[in-house]
């Protein structure tokens, strides 16, 4: 039972929400051992990583952007304008960032999240593997989560 001595409260504050992820940062690390290792390393930051495709007037034909962590590429948003879909950018981009994750960074893995209706057998054809479904994620659609072992590749 929640004493009464404490007040509630629902906004959003972001000194609070700092703090809270200091706390459990710290929390997490002294729980940790694999996390305790990372102290100090290059892996222990998240380092955002983009790869852009701009056209001759310098407009976005498509991106990539994600961030790299403990050894780890994590693509947070991949699109492509619907003008160059299905020419192979999407595919350059994402063998962009994996090569750069991998040859630059260390990372030995790949993640990245999509709904049903997004790509993922775009991801699939790319050597990615479903790993988690989560139905009605929103309501009415699943979300995947996908890895990928990443190996040295030509960008």
């Amino acid at each position: 039972m929640v004493s009464r001595m404490f007040r509630i409260e629902t906004e959003v504050d972001k000194e609070r929400t700092q703090f809270l992820r200091s706390r459990l940062r710290v929390t997490n690390t002294a729980a940790s051992a694999e996390l305790r290792s990372l102290r100090g390393t290059p892996g222990e930051r998240e380092v955002p990583l983009q790869v852009w495709a701009l056209g001759a007037g310098g407009e976005v034909a498509g991106g990539l952007v994600g961030h790299t962590w403990a050894t780890w590429l994590h693509v947070a948003y991949l699109w492509v304008d619907e003008r160059h879909r299905g020419s192979g950018l999407g595919s350059q981009l994402l063998s962009r960032a994996e090569h750069l994750a991998h040859s630059s960074r260390g990372c030995l893995n790949a993640r990245l999240e999509t709904w049903d209706f997004q790509a993922p057998e775009f991801y699939k054809k790319q050597g990615y593997e479903v790993v988690c479904a989560i139905p009605d994620y929103p309501p009415g659609i699943t979300e995947y989560t996908l890895t990928k072992r990443l190996s040295v590749t030509a960008p």
